[in-house]
């Protein structure tokens, strides 16, 4: 496999769409998020991400509304507006025997700090993991481009988070994220594994860079 160091905003545009492929569901209730940890609890590793309402008003925030946590083949988008960060929610972030993989985790922590004091353990940085492999480029979306050559939608990003009733194309884009994240870990891992990849020559990435922009 061939990898590059950097893709330009042009090439992802041109990419096919990414979706996640399994089941989504939404957990509203302190019951149905006991629940669905019971389940994450048991897998190995989980792909994470989170959403909040963006605020167009300077000085003013919002608290992370959604928490996305993904297995291999079901995603669960944990309503935080409605049930508060919860204790087995706490408990799943804090267990260090299951895996967390996620991209600018910092600032995902950062803002469930916000909502209640935890000790994240056993968390993979993306941005870090993709450096030994020479990939230069930080967001999700390049990342994946390089990877799978899919391109992960960003039409949901400032969407309400905190709405009634979440349409399907938020959920979709809510699982798309963390599920790639996973994604990019377990590809990533097999690389390692095989060493089944080189670079691509320096120049021509260069090159295609310097075309994109050109466009």
């Amino acid at each position: 496999m061939i990898l590059k160091r950097t893709i330009s905003k042009e090439e992802v545009k041109e990419m096919p769409k990414a979706a996640f492929p399994g089941r989504i569901h939404v957990i509203q209730t302190e019951s149905e998020a006991e629940k669905a940890v019971a389940y994450l609890q048991s897998q190995a590793i989980l792909g994470i991400d989170s959403e909040t309402r963006p605020s167009f008003t300077k000085g003013h925030s919002h608290k992370v509304a959604l928490l996305q946590i993904s297995s291999d083949e079901c995603c669960f988008l944990f309503r935080l507006n409605m049930t508060g960060l919860t204790q087995p929610i706490i408990e799943l972030l804090e267990n260090p025997e299951v895996i967390k993989v996620g991209l600018s985790l910092k600032d995902d922590f950062m803002m469930l700090h916000k909502r209640a004091p935890f000790n994240q353990q056993a968390c993979i940085e993306l941005q870090e993991y993709v450096r030994p492999f020479g990939i230069q480029d930080k967001s999700l979306q390049k990342i994946y481009g390089i990877l799978f050559r899919e391109k992960i939608s960003k039409s949901q990003r400032l969407s309400n988070w905190e709405a009634d009733v979440l349409t399907d194309a938020q959920k979709q884009y809510a699982a798309t994220d963390a599920w790639a994240c996973l994604n990019i870990y377990h590809l990533l891992q097999d690389l390692k594994r095989t060493g089944n990849y080189e670079l691509a020559p320096e120049e021509e990435t260069v090159e295609t860079v310097k075309a994109g922009s050109d466009q």
